[in-house]
């Protein structure tokens, strides 16, 4: 069961540093208090070492200063507390409360100079820890608008991440690069991505939700659904899109550019997914919400076997796989996909409607791709590249077809696992290089 709500969350970190500020203001005017009694009179308990350095006892402070201390802490407190009420009335509030207060009790008059002091060092940290800058680097802002993507940062981490998928490459980088540079785009970048286990799909979302969000799959605007953990139960397949529906319409009004990823697609109940198409059509708003700088991304294994069926062929027909275009594979995963009863789209009205902008296909990982994996497993460890150990590696996974070897038939999923086996070996060999 999906949990959440549909409205907007609050922004707690605004509410925190303002807070802080009435703090900061009425500790401010209250140590003004106390340093000025610091010089009219001196208590026989303060020890001498501490009445040069200007320290007094609290008891050494009279009656009326203390009283006088707290009407101050009370006034400021209230003062800012009210501006943080109503950010947009703080001068009208300041200016009534200033000519006011002095009048209504001795006790609350203040000296000018120190009221504009403290209205300026307010008025400046405001300000600074206002600036959208400032505060976003201590706590997670959804992305200003016009914000567009790191081109050259995308392209490196597909590059030296996502190894043996050219087309998935390629059109993901074009497809999001010219989704983040539409000023206006027309409908959310809908992408669904298809393949067997280990060719990548995983690690090419996380690697487009890090671009978008820094934290990736940690981010508050990144939202992973797994189908068998959220949607595990056929005979709640209305409440779940209910759920799904308002999950989605509260955290796009938090936050425009929201990511939403659905895994294990190919065992999603059918018609569950339906629930989505209002919000990846071309409308311009739903319910006063518009959906139309989200990203929504599809991963399924479902249709992974006609991608390898055309690899194969392109294979045995001498052709390089390179040569492999997305007009071989688009429509044969568009059509395979909605007469596929087990793949979460089954007649779905978002392929009827032409919702999805691109079915990219991820072809299966020939050895050579599986060594990059190992190579690159073994660099994030810190292990020096041993290719002996590579090749071991390799040669232990399993591949098809049987009598040719060519594709790994779970491509780099198990790398990890395999790599583990000979952890003691990598270590001593990493040693002794060292």
């Amino acid at each position: 069961m999906l949990r959440g709500s549909s409205p907007p969350p609050i922004r707690a970190g605004t509410v925190l540093v303002k807070l802080s500020l009435c703090l900061c203001g009425a500790l401010f005017t209250t140590l003004s208090v106390l340093l000025e009694q610091r010089d009219k009179s001196v208590n026989s308990l303060t020890p001498p070492a501490y009445r040069r350095l200007g320290f007094q006892p609290l008891s050494a402070v009279p009656g009326s200063t203390l009283q006088e201390v707290f009407l101050r802490f009370l006034f400021w407190f209230l003062f800012l507390l009210s501006w943080l009420a109503a950010p947009t009335m703080k001068l009208l509030k300041a200016a009534v409360i200033f000519v006011l207060v002095p009048t209504l009790t001795p006790a609350l008059a203040l000296e000018p100079l120190s009221v504009g002091l403290a209205i300026g060092v307010a008025s400046a940290l405001t300000g600074y820890l206002s600036y959208p800058r400032f505060y976003c680097s201590y706590v997670e802002c959804c992305p200003r608008a016009g914000q567009r993507l790191n081109a050259t940062a995308l392209k490196a981490q597909l590059d030296n991440r996502l190894f043996g998928q050219h087309l998935a490459k390629d059109v993901v980088l074009k497809a999001v690069l010219g989704f983040s540079n539409n000023p206006s785009p027309k409908k959310p970048l809908m992408l669904s991505l298809h393949g067997w286990a280990g060719t990548g799909k995983n690690f090419l979302s996380q690697i487009l939700a890090e671009q978008v969000h820094p934290a990736g799959l940690r981010s508050k605007f990144v939202h992973l659904f797994l189908a068998t953990l959220h949607f595990p139960h056929h005979d709640q397949v209305k409440l779940y899109k209910e759920q799904l529906q308002n999950w989605i319409r509260g955290n796009v009004s938090a936050c425009p550019s929201s990511v939403f990823i659905f895994d294990e697609m190919d065992k999603m109940h059918p018609g569950v997914i339906d629930a989505i198409k209002p919000f990846l059509d071309y409308y311009e708003e739903v319910d006063g919400v518009s959906y139309r700088k989200a990203i929504f991304i599809f991963l399924s294994n479902a249709g992974g076997d006609l991608i390898n069926k055309a690899a194969l062929d392109f294979w045995a027909s001498g052709k390089r796989r390179e040569d492999i275009q997305l007009k071989d594979l688009e429509p044969l995963l568009s059509v395979g996909v909605f007469n596929n009863k087990n793949s979460g789209l089954w007649h779905s009205s978002i392929i009827d409607r032409n919702l999805i902008d691109y079915f990219v296909p991820f072809l299966p990982l020939e050895q050579r791709h599986v060594k990059m994996c190992v190579r690159a497993e073994m660099a994030a460890r810190g292990y020096a590249v041993d290719e002996k150990i590579v090749q071991e590696v390799a040669d232990e996974m399993t591949y098809f077809p049987k009598e040719q070897r060519i594709y790994s038939d779970k491509g780099c999923k198990t790398v990890q696992a395999k790599l583990d086996i000979h952890e003691d070996f990598v270590m001593r060999d990493t040693n002794t290089r060292g």
